[in-house]
């Protein structure tokens, strides 16, 4: 009869933040498969725990899932573990599970912390609904039209972001959604942990104040608050990048000065007059 494999949710950072079953489990199972055996280690031993380890991590996600497979299929018990969180949310697992799966093997899920939902709840921005994007791309076409989604998303947005990229995520953000609220969650549940509030500009200006710059960030971004009367018409736009224009102000310069006087992303208002010249231009 296969065994179990069991997904089980670890502390994102204070090692407390773990359920009493998932305790229990990690001691019974016959096999830890996770991410980084010496952060494994180090929670196992604080729980007194000692079970062998497999490292599993993106890459060499596709030949361990065929061994941890093998174990399963042979009676052996199996906890997939992360770093810190949900496994398989935005870390590897998913051609494991997704293979158990289509062999029947049972698959048990044991929930616990989840940097995402810890930050949506401590946000105060809309919680009824939201849309989970992990890391962005790091570049190009795909980076781009994720941050027009995020730009266009009528629920609240919740992202990942690695310390060394932060800066250059905000200032993105900035241009694809204005001066939409969002929060910047660092080190949460440690001794350091703080949330920053404001707009993406005014996060990152505070960010790059600083001497350095650590731990992972869970940004969750405000839904756009539309309110008809107050959304400008095309015509009003191209007027205002105009009047900025005659008053010396460069061409994109005037774009963000108008972007910032409606609360529009750049982006938005740079589509909007460039379509305008466009038609004019062919008319």
């Amino acid at each position: 009869m296969p065994g179990t494999l069991y997904l089980i949710a670890t502390p994102i950072g204070n090692l407390e933040d773990i359920t009493y079953r998932a305790v229990r489990l990690l001691k019974e199972v016959d096999l830890i498969a996770c991410e980084d055996t010496r952060r494994t280690r180090k929670l196992l031993a604080h729980y007194g725990i000692s079970k062998p380890l497999a490292s599993y991590h993106e890459h060499n996600e596709e030949r361990r899932a065929a061994e941890l497979l093998e174990r399963l299929r042979a009676g052996e018990d199996v906890a997939l573990v992360s770093d810190a969180g949900m496994p398989v949310v935005s870390d590897p697992g998913y051609r494991l599970v997704r293979k158990a799966a289509e062999e029947g093997i049972r698959i048990v899920p044991v929930p616990g912390p989840s940097a995402a939902l810890a930050a949506l709840a401590a946000s105060g921005l809309p919680s009824d609904r939201f849309l989970f994007l992990g890391f962005l791309p790091p570049s190009g076409a795909r980076r781009r039209e994720t941050l027009r989604r995020i730009a266009e998303a009528d629920v609240t947005v919740i992202l990942f972001e690695a310390p060394h990229r932060i800066l250059t995520t905000l200032e993105d953000l900035a241009e694809a959604i204005g001066d939409r609220p969002l929060v910047a969650a660092r080190e949460m549940t440690k001794i350091h942990e703080e949330f920053l509030r404001g707009t993406a500009e005014e996060v990152r200006r505070e960010l790059a104040r600083r001497d350095s710059i650590k731990g992972e960030f869970t940004i969750v971004i405000d839904k756009p608050h539309k309110d008809a009367e107050a959304l400008p018409d095309a015509d009003t736009l191209r007027t205002a990048v105009t009047e900025y224009m005659d008053a010396g102000a460069s061409r994109m310069d005037a774009i963000k000065a108008a972007a910032r006087r409606f609360h529009l992303p750049k982006r938005r208002v740079y589509e909007i007059v460039a379509g305008g010249e466009d038609q004019a231009a062919e008319e």
